[in-house]
């Protein structure tokens, strides 16, 4: 079957290709970046990277949702010269917001980093952290101009290389100057990730233009409507980003604060810490490469059908699109569930990442359909609603931190109940939203319970074939291969037998 570049199962399969490899390399650097630094140090790396998140929130992620979607919806009515403004125009904001933001953390980073963060050995990579978001904003903006355009193979590729790039200088820069205190070394791994970010942000910028060059708005009158359509898009969407990344960062910054107010010792809680989001975490996310993909092509396609006035496109799209999620996710965790003690001991060398991934695993799918949702939300140009529900879902998981995890015979195990919970409420306000707005139908059997009883099925069955492989004397590896393998098989066949029909994926234009 030969796909349209232009449609979105192309671009969801090339982004997801690429994810996937991304995911992979991304993976490996951090399986050999938590054997370098240790448990504790990736503690202190984990508390910086929300203010990263949270500064980007406040000066780019607004921005490129703007850049998404108008860039979609002018270039569906072949108007590429407002293209080119749109971006233009979404630059400068950015540069203006981040000097202001600049400025401040540069006078502020001690008080940051010793009373917000909690440690005052963070204070060298939060300043190193603004030249690194610089970057990052400067290439996510130009990045999300490629996919409002359907163009998804230029940013696909500079973001394989940028992981590859980023993977080489932070193991190198670590591998040439350990050892070094706390502080150094994660100075180190932000070093490194401005090398990365540099490649990625002048590469996309450079082939932006040679796309863009020669396009001109004629149209009158036009800079003051962009303008405004510009801050309808961006405002919500970045306020929305803002809350939920302060909302995590102080998450994050509670864990381990919580952990020690339940008796733990201050290290033992940062290694705690470290072990959940540096290590857990990131293992039971390496499926979701599919779902970032589908996201970044699933909110220009909607913005590209409502222009076009097309409601029914717009619904199948959505549809096809929750199908793929969880035709995808359920297999995919219910592996993790099974094989993921095992995976995590060889991996990280690390007893306790198998921890808690049975309720993780539920808190994530629930969490993909929630992303899912809430693109769908923004394409249609719904992004208030989308707003809402996210800061109430974020809202949740700080009070579950707070209360939980500072409970004396609690402590880690109350995270897991906060994910859940969290994502369940996001995920529901986002689906009763976008049923109104698209006139979309439930479908339950299609995207809940056909394929999770076929994951079950496949996960109990592994689960009995991997012990019975290990008692005959086959290697971990080995016979973690053959029970991925036959776990796929038999979840296909599974849901096959109950009549979904995985050839509507492959007419998701």
């Amino acid at each position: 079957m030969k796909l349209d570049r232009t449609s979105m199962l192309y671009g969801t399969l090339v982004l997801t290709g690429t994810g996937i490899a991304g995911q992979f390399l991304g993976f490996v650097y951090r399986i050999l970046l938590s054997r370098l630094i240790g448990a504790e140090i990736m503690g202190l790396y984990q508390l910086i990277m929300p203010v990263y998140s949270v500064l980007l929130s406040l000066t780019a992620v607004g921005l490129t949702a703007a850049v998404s979607n108008l860039s979609a919806g002018y270039f569906a009515r072949g108007q590429r010269g407002a293209v080119r403004q749109v971006l233009r125009r979404c630059l400068l904001c950015f540069f203006a917001l981040f000097t202001v933001l600049a400025v401040l953390t540069v006078l502020l980073y001690d008080p940051i980093s010793v009373y917000l963060l909690g440690d005052a050995r963070t204070q060298t990579g939060l300043l190193l952290l603004l030249p690194c978001i610089l970057l990052t904003g400067v290439e996510n903006l130009h990045k999300h101009f490629f996919y409002g355009t359907g163009a998804v193979r230029p940013p696909a590729v500079v973001e394989l290389c940028e992981q590859v790039i980023r993977a080489a200088a932070v193991l190198g820069l670590l591998v040439l100057f350990l050892p070094q205190n706390p502080e150094r070394t994660v100075a180190l791994i932000v070093v490194g990730m401005i090398i990365c970010e540099l490649f990625s942000s002048v590469t996309l910028m450079l082939l932006a233009r040679r796309r863009l060059a020669g396009e001109v708005l004629h149209e009158p009158g036009a800079s003051r409507r962009m303008n405004r359509q510009i801050l309808a898009i961006a405002l919500p969407v970045g306020l929305t980003s803002l809350l939920g990344n302060l909302m995590g960062s102080a998450n994050a910054v509670l864990i381990p604060q919580r952990l020690v107010a339940a008796g733990a010792e201050v290290s033992r809680a940062m290694e705690e810490f470290g072990v959940l989001c540096g290590m857990t975490m990131p293992m039971l996310c390496l499926p979701t490469a599919f779902i970032g993909a589908l996201g970044l092509v699933l909110m220009p396609k909607l913005a590209q059908g409502m222009a076009l006035g097309n409601g029914a496109l717009v619904r199948r799209r959505i549809d096809r699109s929750l199908l793929a999620t969880s035709v995808l996710m359920f297999p995919a965790l219910a592996l993790l569930v099974v094989l993921g003690p095992t995976l995590g001991k060889l991996l990280f060398q690390e007893d306790t990442v198998g921890r808690h991934l049975l309720p993780l695993s539920v808190g994530v799918l629930l969490s993909c359909w929630q992303a899912v949702l809430g693109c769908a939300l923004n394409g249609l140009g719904k992004q208030q609603g989308a707003a809402r529900s996210s800061i109430l879902a974020g809202a949740v998981q700080l009070v579950c931190t707070y209360v939980l995890l500072g409970l004396p015979g609690v402590g880690i195990g109350g995270y897991p109940v906060g994910v859940v919970l969290s994502s369940a409420l996001g995920a529901l306000l986002n689906w009763i939203q976008v049923r109104w707005a698209a006139g979309l139908r439930l479908k339950l059997f299609d995207w809940v319970v056909a394929p999770g009883l076929a994951a079950l099925l496949m996960g109990l069955t592994c689960n009995l074939l991997f012990h019975v492989l290990l008692d005959a004397g086959v290697g971990e590896v080995t016979a973690m291969g053959g029970c991925a393998l036959f776990g796929c098989v038999l979840y296909l066949a599974a849901l096959q037998a109950q009549g979904v029909r995985l050839t509507r994926l492959f007419r998701l234009g």
